[in-house]
């Protein structure tokens, strides 16, 4: 929420004379209220409730991967399974316990079996997320109920982990000699392990490396663009949510003490699933929502249900489709946003998070601007084909330090395709490329951005429900180093202060202060054409590319863009612009560079294009004759 939206929201309550609660504290509250409490509940309300934390557990996995990620599985059970069999077997099994006995004493086996399903899941799920990983559309979801299936077939079938009966005498936790072997006492470690993770998913996702997770759902064009190994983001996501699930399972064999197949069958996946997508699949805390109100529902359908149907059975499942359906229907983004809003009237709106003046100064990665005139940017007789249609032929261009070079044509010239050879999202056919000296073919476009090189794009590719200062700060990702552990336990907040200045410094510098905290979506195409170029500006390139960077632009702010670009130009920087704005490119160019169907009819200065007769009838047209002598 930006400053303008809580200063209204804290006015209206001011009016009202509600006093307005942070959400931290709201949090805190309900947390010593849940402690309090706990010594007093019913024994089957604390199972209830060991249960709901066991499940939100594996759904603020879910949330992390499918809700923010934007990777659907349905596979979530087989990894709980493989925490709860890694430590029932290492607990119980003969072998296991004579070997590990020779080394610790009987308390440490359950330990034992914690770090070993941590360690089978980390395999077993970074060697399914590389292959799965690679689909797109429902091949991805599907392809996670093939292994769900596998994975829960392996359990029921092989004898040295008990086959369909399972394994049991699975002994309880022992802590500092403690022993946690009723609900009560493990129900405090299950929430007490929830809210760490609860707390370290939103540290992560409040860094550098949470901004990367975000651009993954729609947005990976955009996020490799920037310097951000989206295919190494996706495999280590499905990895923490299957760890956290493995973390459920090793809590709920040393629960319930037995373990057998049936509680990581499809079925489990399903409804796991579906906790993380009824309450909200892009909030943290609609895990925690989604798992009680399931878990709640269960327990009361499967009482209600069979005496008013007259027999037994899954019907629950037929329940839980149709709320599904309904949910998808009326609450489209889930249940936790609407209950925000609602708890809006109560609850004070986060602040925005400014620069924290007491962390110490950290500098960001920097770059040395080439000497004026040095070839930056080099393309030689580079081709692009698609079947039998030639979308580039045989074009070659140079982009020299401190100059500004011009691509225009008609639409349908080929002036995006060559854009994307040019910046690593396509391959050329044939042809070369080379950046900073470097050949780039087959180099993907977060190499290009490692190089040097920034850019925008035609169809402006934002995160348009992050702010500003975000979608701009996702542009410097290379220019910092700090990791996901480091992201998740706060290590990083030097950093990441380093990080939102560099961002809103440019952010300043392209004109749009005063929306520095808006939601990116909330702004007009041409505010957001400017944010393009304020986070390719954040990565400190020496090469930077725009792709009509004045299209819905009023004058003023065309006039504001020029300065900032001939800035740019004075600074070192080698800028290629494609725009069809003749009277702007024709002020503001060194060099132009004019295609039609894919081949360059003339190249030179803007007083040498203007005088070519092939591009007066080929592009310009006598109608615009007037422009072109305006323009002079």
């Amino acid at each position: 929420m930006n400053n303008t939206s809580a200063d209204n929201t804290a006015a209206a309550a001011a009016s009202t004379g509600r006093a307005l609660i942070a959400p931290r504290q709201l949090t805190i509250v309900c947390v010593v209220a849940l402690a309090a409490a706990w010594g007093f509940l019913p024994e089957f309300t604390v199972s209830v409730l060991s249960n709901i934390g066991l499940y939100a557990l594996v759904a603020v996995g879910l949330v992390m991967l499918t809700g923010v990620g934007g990777m659907t599985s349905f596979g979530q059970a087989a990894f709980v399974g493989v925490g709860s069999y890694a430590t029932a077997w290492i607990c119980t099994s003969p072998a296991a316990v004579a070997w590990m006995g020779s080394m610790a004493s009987p308390a440490l086996l359950p330990w034992a079996g914690l770090l070993l399903g941590l360690l089978l899941t980390f395999a077993l799920a970074w060697a399914l997320g590389a292959v799965t990983l690679k689909l797109q559309g429902h091949y991805l979801p599907l392809c996670t109920i093939a292994w769900g299936l596998s994975l829960y077939y392996l359990f029921g079938n092989m004898d040295f982990l008990g086959g369909q009966t399972g394994i049991t005498g699975v002994p309880p936790l022992v802590v500092a000699g403690f022993s946690l072997a009723t609900p009560r006492a493990l129900g405090v470690v299950i929430w007490a392990v929830l809210l760490l993770a609860l707390w370290a998913m939103h540290n992560l996702l409040d860094s550098r490396e949470g901004r990367a997770i975000r651009a993954l759902k729609g947005g990976r064009l955009m996020a490799e663009s920037m310097g951000v190994d989206t295919a190494r983001h996706r495999v280590k996501l499905f990895v923490l949510a299957a760890l956290l699930a493995a973390v459920s399972g090793w809590l709920y064999a040393h629960l319930q003490r037995f373990v057998n197949p049936t509680p990581f069958n499809l079925n489990i996946g399903i409804e796991l699933l579906f906790m993380a997508v009824v309450s909200g699949a892009g909030h943290l805390w609609g895990a925690v929502l989604g798992a009680a109100l399931i878990t709640l529902l269960k327990e009361k359908l499967q009482d209600v249900l069979p005496s008013l149907l007259g027999s037994s059975g899954n019907f629950e499942v037929i329940v839980f489709g149709l709320l599904m359906l309904f949910v998808l229907q009326r609450f489209a983004e889930g249940l936790w946003p609407t209950l925000a809003r609602v708890a809006g009237q109560w609850v004070r709106p986060r602040p925005v998070a400014a620069a924290d003046a007491a962390a110490p100064a950290v500098q960001l990665a920097q770059r040395s601007l080439p000497p004026r005139g040095e070839v930056l940017l080099q393309a030689t007789n580079v081709s692009k084909r698609f079947g039998g249609l030639v979308a580039n032929n045989d074009i070659s261009m140079t982009l020299r330090a401190g100059e500004i070079h011009a691509l225009i044509g008609p639409n349908g010239a080929g002036k995006s395709t060559f854009f994307n050879m040019i910046s690593g999202v396509d391959d050329p056919s044939s042809g070369e490329v080379r950046l900073a000296g470097q050949p780039m073919a087959a180099k993907p476009s977060r190499v290009f951005a490692a190089l040097g090189l920034g850019r925008t794009f035609q169809h402006v590719r934002l995160l348009g429900a992050r702010s500003v200062v975000e979608n701009v700060a996702l542009g410097a990702h290379l220019r910092a180093r700090r990791g996901w552990l480091a992201a998740m336990l706060r290590l990083d907040r030097a950093e990441e202060a380093a990080l939102m200045a560099e961002a809103r410094r440019q952010i300043e510098r392209c004109g749009l202060g005063a929306h520095t905290d808006t939601p990116a979506a909330s702004l007009s195409l041409g505010q957001q054409r400017v944010v393009e170029i304020a986070r390719a500006l954040a990565g400190q390139p020496s090469v930077l590319l725009l792709d009509e960077p004045a299209a819905g632009l009023r004058h003023l702010e065309k006039r504001a863009l020029s300065v900032l670009l001939s800035q740019l130009r004075a600074e070192g920087l080698g800028i290629l612009v494609v725009e069809h704005d003749m009277e702007f490119v024709m002020n503001l160019a060194d060099r132009i560079t004019v295609l039609e169907f894919g081949t360059v009819i003339a190249t030179g200065t803007p007083a040498e294009v203007q005088a070519n007769p092939r591009v007066l009838e080929a592009y310009l047209g006598g109608a615009d004759d007037e422009l072109l002598e305006d323009a002079r």
